[in-house]
């Protein structure tokens, strides 16, 4: 009886590493074959055999127009505000950074804001700002330094006839001098009547 159990045990532990041998190398086929059937069907392809795959590139730029955008800086108050470049280059479409530079030449801190304009006025609705130093007010420490981006794009729908912008800012100070909130005053002593 142990002979019979044994080879029936041989039998079956073959059949199972028959199986299992099987299973793998279907499971390993499998890769090239979903890729085939998938290149075939034109779904889930990553790429083209013999291809090199190109740098995602926005289409939404307009490569066949260049816009020379001139930077211009005022100050109205205790600081030095100036753009670090005077102009850049750009497309339509394309997303530019620029920085301009302010140096509070104070002994004191100082609240300010940014406004801008443009010229020509026509090109101020194609003037998209992704972000600005301009949204929101600044407060500058004493003698404090800083360099503040502006993230932009020209909106292609800008008419074809304008071929420079100037964005320009004006810097000044909110309020006067900038101190600190102080306690408000102590309510006079009721009189006794």
């Amino acid at each position: 009886m142990n002979s019979k159990l044994l080879r029936l045990n041989r039998t079956t532990l073959g059949k199972l590493v028959v199986v299992a041998i099987a299973m793998f190398g279907f499971g390993y086929a499998l890769v090239p074959v979903y890729r085939q059937i998938c290149e075939v069907l034109g779904i889930n392809v990553l790429t083209q055999k013999g291809e090199f795959v190109a740098a995602p590139t926005n289409t939404q730029v307009d490569t066949s127009r260049t816009i020379t955008i001139e930077l211009d800086g005022n100050s109205q108050g205790p600081w030095r505000f100036r753009p670090t470049t005077r102009s850049i280059d750009v497309h339509p479409g394309e997303l530019a950074t620029v920085m301009y530079e302010v140096v509070n030449t104070q002994g004191r801190a100082v609240k300010a804001q940014a406004i801008p304009s443009y010229a020509p006025q026509s090109a101020t609705p194609h003037f998209m700002k992704v972000d600005c130093f301009c949204f929101q007010e600044q407060t500058m420490g004493p003698n404090e330094a800083r360099q503040m981006p502006v993230v932009f794009f020209i909106d292609p729908k800008l008419p074809r006839e304008v071929k420079n912008i100037t964005l320009s800012y004006t810097f000044f100070e909110i309020g006067g001098a900038f101190k600190a909130a102080a306690a408000p005053p102590a309510p006079a002593p009721a009189k006794n009547g």
